[in-house]
């Protein structure tokens, strides 16, 4: 737990330490347990308590900000921001997007078949 956010990262995991954190982050932030306005604890602070390197809780800021989910200034930190519906709708997927790829590297499928495999399944959906 960081600043009263839990958050946890598993270092055994496939998936990237970035990525666990920026996922857990998105989700606190959809679900509305971060509202808008709350402050992320500072990089150093983050990566202190979560054992991990300054860089990595740069990169997984830097993907919630693209996402629309926070804003980064400097010296004023890292704020959350009201998601619209678009955001909403592209954390969500994201999110889901990130379930998966965890998923096809337990599995040891490559990249290829797991697009493949997206690919395959929405095909699905739109076939009368």
């Amino acid at each position: 737990m960081t600043n009263g956010i839990s958050i946890t990262v598993n270092h055994a995991s496939p998936v990237p330490p970035y990525e666990q954190l920026r996922a857990q982050l998105a989700d606190l932030i959809v679900v509305g347990r971060l509202e808008q306005g709350a402050r992320l604890p500072s990089v150093r602070q983050m990566a202190s308590d979560l054992g991990l390197a300054n860089n990595t809780v740069v990169r997984a800021y830097r993907e919630l900000e693209a996402a629309g989910l926070v804003r980064s200034r400097r010296g004023s930190g890292t704020q959350v921001i009201a998601p619209s519906a678009t955001t909403d709708i592209k954390a969500k997927l994201a999110e889901h997007a990130s379930h998966y790829a965890a998923a096809t590297r337990q599995l040891n499928a490559t990249n290829e078949e797991a697009l493949a495999a997206i690919r395959h399944a929405l095909a699905m959906l739109y076939e009368p």
